[in-house]
């Protein structure tokens, strides 16, 4: 699929975060506090600032972690919802341009690392 670099993504995101995402984004040089935060059930989040995530850089429109990003939006635009199961974000302008092979490989991904996160969550909120 393609990319328009509309930052629509990134706007007001509730992207999840494994530990594996966290981790990565430290060991570039960001602090947790910087990017993070922790819900009351023990998942993690990217962190909004004026209304996009924190890495979204608005004025060039693109994301200043890219390399580096969350597994969770290397598979975006596809996503778990409750109503429908593994779907495309009717959000993303580009939803067409991807191929049924990918939404299937994609779609595996996707139950692959929310169980990660699950487990991540629950191993947070042992330790709290």
């Amino acid at each position: 699929m393609r990319c328009s670099r509309c930052g629509l993504c990134c706007e007001e995101t509730e992207m999840l975060l494994s530990n594996s995402d966290i981790e990565r984004l430290k060991a570039i040089g960001y602090e947790k506090e910087k990017f993070l935060h922790i819900d009351s059930n023990g998942f993690a989040q990217l962190r909004n600032h004026k209304g996009y995530c924190v890495f979204f850089d608005v004025i060039q429109c693109k994301c200043t972690v890219y390399q580096h990003r969350p597994q969770g939006c290397r598979i975006y635009p596809v996503i778990y919802s409750e109503d429908e199961g593994i779907t495309v974000d009717d959000l993303c302008p580009e939803k067409d341009t991807l191929t049924e092979t990918e939404l299937k490989a994609r779609g595996s991904e996707v139950i692959r690392l929310l169980k990660q996160i699950a487990r991540d969550a629950a191993s947070r909120s042992e330790h709290t």
